[in-house]
């Protein structure tokens, strides 16, 4: 008898429907050696019926099986269909799931070729409801590139993150060996399973292959068993596999494991719950808050700063059942951006709240209500996203509601002295045009740690719903303090809903379809109001709606409204705005003399295209210059420049007409480049990491990934280099062909090449006015901190926090040295308000040139202002205090930077601070170095890059 590759074990309950997709999914394998084992958990509908039938259809390749009662979980059909499998691997498919078409070919092959127990690949989520097919990868970085692991202990991540038993292929006999089995009568089966599984396991590869397409319905009735966090079994049931796993890790002395797991716990597992809290009762509340606290006093304390500033604190709060402050944490953690809480301040320090932080003994809360460094403190008001709590509801039972409310003053900002006005505004959710009505606040008055607001709002006469596409309505409430103004969502608090009446409204179309406003908690906890029907004659009026609904009249109206909104949808999407640039404004002739400037995607006004723009006005080049923008109002950019928004029609046209582009980065991706138009890139960096192609992320994109990029950067018709560094990484990187590159280095530094010349022609340093502007004392030196960001393993850029105590500097070095920091422009920093002076946030200035100009010395890590710096020949300190982890993640560098770094490399705090005392040592100790280092990264670097560039594109004699 052929025994299978592989078996596909595929479980069901009451799910007849699906059941034959599922099954299909398998039988369409590329691998001809595929059986499917289904396991019936005693369904009461046709499941098992439709089981068997699909075993006679397919003889030898399906068999089915039903268990004698129905075990309320995955684990015991799962269990079945191990020992009734008979093929070398086992997968596991849901009824409600399918199988990528290769998935079991591409998982036998890896598992053949590595002798792995277990082989895993990527999952994606596939959201049915959602209109515009929305599908998520589940942690794709996981799955970058193909690796094989010797043990688990290898790559944590794996055992922390991915827990899910679907995609992966397992060795059968590895689990009859090892006894594995999925735990029954305890949901979150999953987690057990796949943790004993890695942790067994002597040896796991993984692919970056999709195999499992895990089917989600986020709107449905019937709630899956993990979504039902209101029902306390649910918690009950996640605590004990997390105590279950823990056991397991400990019993193998996977402590490291055991850390990073705790730290998903708090940053996944418990806010699942904690964002349900405010909507569920006391009862509930202090059990699960029995519950979660015995677990967390297990916790390892390390795991609390692997989280963020949110997720830290609702755990410290949860432990103190502290729920006056945990609930606006709550709030804030779902709503995100929010500020919940008025906060408190000591010492200089900002606080996430007044409570726990005068204990004396309770250092550690003190530590984790820090919120210093997210800069509330310092954030313009109306910048901020307030918490706006409803503290009462009333309404007269027709069309008349009034709302009370209080917003939170975060520190007193707002002064009692301060005029205040407010109103409400009723804003229908899906726009036809302009859909809001606002209603005057009656009352305004400020109340210490909140402003207090009160509004009538006479629905039945004012707010007019079209009755059709407009069925949700959003409150917001904009206040307007002083010359702040603040818009907030009103988040409905304690308020009970239950007993509110709907209010009558009068729809613009038929009162067929609706005639009511029924006020709504949304899942993020905000009111709302959603149109329904009502009338004296409710089954009548009920079978009326549903017939004019289903009638010729409002499929015209529904029809039109959709195709309307349908088409200025589309008008504004980046699908239609890439086909009308190549379809429509690619017809247009280019025009003579117009330039496209661009930095950082529209971000700044700075580097080398800034430098490029100056020359050619220097020089008195004619030619039209627009300049791209991104986000909002923008500032700093030239005014003789025509400004126009990134992705903007405006924007296309330009791109589309121009005679050259430039930019320091790339344009949109999606955009060809027509012949007649000159790209001119000018990068902003030479590379320490890994680029383009020699990156393995883009190596697994595929074909088709790697063809697109490829066509991006082939769109370059010239690439500015600083030195043959940039040849052997950079342009083989993107690659460029040889005859791309222009060996002139780069724009932005013939400002500090000059400043370099004149210093040492004429021994003095010439400040200039931006020290004035800054307010730097003439007898203080200036260093710089410029450090690079940091992206999580996903891609996702992290959050800036200062890996030394800016404090601390301060305290000891503020009498010798005025500290710049300038985080990386997809960073943000806030400085406590005790270093005012002392250390200074130049982030926003957008060209960096004139900050290195000014600096005495650097200070970064791995950032490519190093060599930039380099060119003015003065003192660098490395701070590489996650230098193992940052060389050696997923990109990996071209170089070791603890050899080549042209001054001292620094890896703690203290260190940092003794190489700063020691400023003037390292100058002359680290100064042959500093010229071998600019040699070798700045050889073209001579300071007439911005001229050989114009002299070459833009004046006729370079014509």
């Amino acid at each position: 008898m052929h025994v299978p590759d592989v078996s596909v074990v595929v479980i069901v309950y009451n799910d007849a429907e699906r059941l034959p997709t599922a099954v299909q999914s398998v039988l369409d394998q590329t691998l001809h050696g595929v059986e499917v084992v289904i396991v019936d958990d005693c369904s009461k509908d046709r499941s098992y019926a439709v089981a068997r039938e699909l075993e006679a259809a397919h003889p030898g390749r399906v068999r089915a099986f039903q268990l004698p009662e129905n075990s309320g979980g995955c684990g015991a059909p799962r269990n079945h269909g191990i020992r009734q499998a008979t093929g070398t691997y086992v997968m596991f498919l849901d009824s409600d799931d399918v199988l990528e078409r290769n998935a079991c070919r591409n998982m036998l092959a890896a598992a053949e070729r590595t002798g792995s127990d277990l082989v895993s690949g990527m999952c994606v989520r596939v959201h049915l409801d959602n209109r515009w097919g929305k599908t998520t990868e589940w942690y794709p970085w996981i799955y970058s590139r193909t690796r094989t692991l010797e043990s688990i202990t290898e790559y944590p991540d794996l055992l922390v993150y991915d827990t899910l038993s679907t995609n992966k292929c397992y060795r059968r006999a590895f689990l009859l060996e090892e006894g594995l089995e999925f735990p029954v009568g305890i949901h979150y089966e999953d987690l057990l399973f796949s943790a004993q599984a890695y942790v067994a396991a002597r040896r796991i590869t993984l692919i970056p292959n999709h195999v499992y397409f895990w089917n989600v319905v986020e709107k449905s009735a019937a709630k899956s068993i993990s979504n039902r966090r209101h029902e306390i079994a649910n918690f009950v049931h996640r605590m004990e596999i997390h105590r279950r796993v823990d056991e397991l890790l400990a019993a193998k002395g996977h402590a490291q494991i055991k850390s990073a797991k705790d730290a998903k716990f708090l940053k996944h597992d418990l806010v699942l719950h904690l964002r349900d809290l405010p909507l569920l009762g006391d009862a509930y509340r202090q059990e699960f808050a029995r519950l979660a606290n015995g677990y967390l006093a297990g916790i390892d304390p390390a795991a609390y700063d692997n989280v963020n500033h949110l997720q830290a604190i609702c755990a410290y709060l949860l432990g103190k059942e502290d729920w006056d402050n945990l609930l606006p944490a709550a709030d804030a953690m779902t709503n995100k951006g929010r500020l919940s809480s008025p906060l408190a301040e000591r010492d200089g320090r900002v606080y996430w709240c007044a409570q726990h932080i005068d204990d004396p003994d309770d250092t550690e809360g003190r530590r984790i209500l820090d919120v210093t460094d997210q800069g509330f403190h310092t954030t313009p008001l109306g910048s901020l996203t307030l918490g706006n709590r409803l503290t009462s509801y009333e309404d007269d039972g027709r069309g008349t509601v009034t709302l009370s409310g209080a917003v939170v003053n975060p520190l007193g900002r707002i002064k009692p002295e301060t005029e205040l006005k407010a109103s409400l505004e009723f804003r229908a959710r899906r726009q036809i045009g302009v859909r809001s009505f606002s209603f005057p606040a009656a009352t305004v008055r400020h109340a210490g740690d909140t402003i207090e607001w009160t509004a009538t709002a006479d629905i039945g006469s004012t707010v007019r719903p079209l009755g059709i596409i407009d069925a949700v309505w959003d409150v917001r409430l904009k206040l307007t303090a002083g010359g702040n103004r603040v818009t907030t969502r009103v988040s409905v608090g304690e308020v009970d809903l239950e007993k509110a009446a709907r209010l009558r409204v009068r729809p613009r179309l038929t009162r067929l379809v609706s005639d009511r406003f029924e006020p709504e908690m949304t899942k993020k906890g905000n009111l709302s109001y959603v149109l329904t029907a009502e009338g004296p004659a409710a089954v009548r009026t009920q079978s009326l709606i549903n017939n004019a609904m289903q009638g010729k009249a409002a499929g015209v109206v529904k029809r039109g409204l959709r195709r309307a909104l349908k088409a200025r949808r589309n008008l504004g999407s980046g699908e239609q705005k890439v086909k009308l640039y190549h379809e429509v404004f690619s017809k247009l002739p280019v025009k003579k003399g117009t330039v496209v400037f661009e930095s950082h995607m529209g971000k700044q006004y700075s580097d080398s295209p800034k430098a490029i723009y100056e020359e050619m006005v220097r020089q008195g080049v004619p030619f039209e210059a627009f300049w791209s923008y991104a986000g909002g109002k923008p500032t700093g950019f030239p005014k003789e420049a025509t400004l126009v928004r990134r992705w903007s029609w405006p924007y296309l046209r330009a791109l589309a007409q121009a005679e050259y582009w430039v930019d320091n980065q790339g344009f949109p991706l999606a955009l060809a480049k027509r012949p007649g138009t000159t790209y001119i890139q000018t990068w902003h960096g030479s590379a320490l990491k890994r680029m383009g192609f020699h990156e393995p992320r883009t190596k697994a994109q595929g074909r088709a990934g790697q063809a697109r990029f490829q066509a991006a950067v082939d769109r370059f018709d010239h690439f500015l280099i600083r030195s043959e560094h940039d040849t052997r990484t950079l342009a083989k990187g993107f690659r460029l062909r040889d005859e791309v590159l222009l060996r002139t280095g780069y724009p932005r530094n013939d400002a500090l090449v000059e400043a370099q010349r004149s210093e040492a022609d004429s021994g003095e340093r010439v400040r200039g006015p931006l020290a004035a502007e800054l307010g730097i004392a003439p007898e203080k030196k200036v260093l710089l901190y410029a450090p690079t960001f940091r992206a999580s393993a996903d891609g996702t850029v992290e959050g800036f926090a200062f890996p030394f105590d800016v404090e601390e500097f301060a305290d000891r070095l503020g009498d010798r040295f005025t500290l710049l920091v300038r985080t990386h422009y997809l960073n943000s920093v806030s400085l406590p308000p005790s270093v005012e002076g002392r250390v200074i946030d130049v982030s926003k200035h957008h060209d960096v040139t004139p900050l290195l100009a000014l600096a005495d010395g650097l200070i970064t890590d791995y950032s490519s202002v190093m060599f930039d710096y380099a060119v003015l020949d003065r003192p660098m300190v490395f701070f590489a205090y996650d230098y193992e982890k940052y060389a050696t993640d997923i990109r990996g560098t071209y170089f070791d930077l603890k050899e080549k770094a042209p001054g001292p490399v620094v890896a703690t705090a203290d260190e940092l601070l003794q190489a700063l005392g020691a400023f003037e040592e390292a100058d002359a100790k680290y100064a042959e170095a500093r010229q071998r280092f600019l040699t070798e990264f700045g050889e073209y670097d001579r300071g007439d890059a911005a001229r050989q560039i114009v002299e070459k594109f833009f004046t006729r004699s370079g014509k």
